[in-house]
């Protein structure tokens, strides 16, 4: 694992800024394949959280956001969701290991859609994902999310298109959130097409599979070290092992905990 924790290391002087979590708070969700807004979970074990909302008026979303949830028919939220999202939406960085169905998806999209406040020309979300299709899934949730939020753009990127295409929509209409795979994000990003100087928040959905492959770890520290030292750091996992949980918090700062 020795080599693992090292691909993730940042130089001396990030690695002052960037403090390895001592915090041992756990409970939020996650998983691939799963509902978006997801059914009860179980108790979360070893949880210091007690926070608890019925409803998802209770979290005070944004109106729009709010209106978007109850057009989709969204009324309460997940056990998870309840001990996650009060946190997400402070700015909290979050690791987290859930079993399908309980709604890791719905929250991170609401939790930066809370959060977001749109300036053109900047990204200011990048989520990253292991295959093509759940990053089109991820951005079509985002998409549904931001119905009666007219003036936030979501963009997609993979491989196996044209990137000249992407490059375009970059130039052209820079979205404000970016979902896309490892290889074509960084891609754009070493070609200047996309500029990730002003992204606030950083998703890596199913990071297992993402960090447990040395390729794609390569990648996301390169994409990584792109982004300011500032920003919220969420990652999601069906499965997450003792041994890749360091490996994690490598990129987050006293990051709350969550495995269910």
């Amino acid at each position: 694992m020795t080599d693992e924790l090292e691909l993730l290391n940042y130089d001396d002087a990030d690695e002052v800024s960037r403090k390895e979590d001592k915090n041992t708070n756990t409970g939020v969700t996650s998983v691939e394949n799963e509902t978006l807004i997801g059914t009860e979970s179980e108790t979360i074990r070893g949880s210091s959280v007690s926070i608890h909302f019925n409803c998802f008026k209770d979290f005070h979303f944004k109106p729009e956001l709010l209106r978007a949830i109850m057009y989709r028919g969204f009324e309460h939220p997940s056990e998870v969701q309840r001990e996650c999202i009060p946190q997400a939406i402070l700015g909290t960085d979050i690791v987290c290991q859930a079993k399908s169905g309980m709604g890791k998806t719905a929250v991170f999209i609401l939790a930066t859609l809370q959060q977001l406040e749109p300036v053109d020309g900047q990204v200011s979300v990048i989520v990253l994902c292991h295959t093509s299709e759940l990053a089109f899934q991820i951005s079509r949730e985002y998409e549904y999310f931001c119905k009666y939020l007219p003036t936030i753009k979501v963009s997609v990127f993979f491989g196996g298109l044209s990137i000249r295409n992407d490059e375009d929509v970059l130039k052209k209409n820079c979205p404000h959130i970016v979902v896309g795979t490892i290889g074509r994000i960084l891609a754009l990003a070493k070609s200047k097409a996309l500029n990730l100087r002003y992204v606030k928040h950083f998703i890596i959905d199913e990071c297992d599979k993402v960090l447990g492959s040395r390729d794609m770890r390569r990648d996301v520290q390169e994409i990584f070290k792109m982004t300011p030292q500032e920003k919220q750091v969420l990652m999601f996992s069906a499965t997450l092992s003792k041994e890749i949980r360091p490996v994690c918090k490598k990129l987050m700062q006293e990051p709350m905990e969550i495995y269910i």
